[in-house]
């Protein structure tokens, strides 16, 4: 945790009572600003909060899903704790989302992603981090559309995953998303990261491009 950090959730205070998306303030439970490490080198992006962390309030907790993160991240040595804590000890990672806001019975809309844009530039801007790992096809084709060159419909999440691609500014190592892993995916994802990412001087890729 940053030295000048004083709170893992939300750290930089964003608008938790938003209300730019009237469909979404009715269903969810919480709005889900970024978690973890400000001083982080790692941020991982998913594309809308999982049910668990709706309920909670807290990114990647409360069921199956976040549960599966916290795991691959103490496999990692970004968090302290069980995969099963309430409030996750992280280091050096920082989690977040496109959108901040969970609809029960669907994904996001195109409206609804540009509506939260802001919150997710201010993040990766004030974070800066080295390497950037998108959760899900969504995830890795919204964040291709600014940090690399390639067409964002060029992406295929299952070839992707656990693989590093280099961006205009950052590293991206897209996951699969967390509901579709399986075991041998996330062993694939810890590999790569220990022996493709840990092994060198992944910082000297970092870039201060805004988004």
């Amino acid at each position: 945790m940053d030295a000048n950090q004083d709170s893992l959730a939300n750290p930089y205070g964003m608008d938790t009572e938003c209300e730019n998306c009237p469909e979404l303030c009715e269903t969810r439970e919480n709005v889900l600003h970024g978690y973890g490490d400000v001083g982080g080198d790692f941020l991982f992006v998913a594309e809308r909060p999982h049910a668990g962390a709706d309920c909670t309030g807290i990114p990647f907790t409360g069921d199956d899903a976040g549960r599966h993160l916290q795991t691959i991240l103490g496999q990692l040595g970004f968090a302290r704790t069980p995969p099963d804590a309430d409030e996750p000890d992280i280091q050096n990672a920082f989690l977040t989302y496109v959108t901040r806001c969970r609809h029960p019975d669907r994904t996001a809309t195109d409206e609804e992603i540009r509506a939260c844009e802001p919150y997710l530039n201010a993040e990766i801007r004030m974070i800066n981090p080295e390497i950037i790992v998108p959760i899900g096809e969504t995830t890795l084709r919204e964040l291709a559309i600014d940090y690399t060159t390639r067409r964002p419909d060029s992406f295929d999440i299952i070839e992707e995953h656990a693989t590093t691609i280099r961006g205009r500014g950052f590293e991206l190592v897209p996951m699969i998303s967390l509901n579709k892993q399986t075991d041998t995916h996330a062993d694939a994802f810890v590999t790569h990261l220990r022996e493709n990412i840990f092994t060198r001087d992944y910082r000297q890729t970092k870039g201060r491009r805004s988004r």
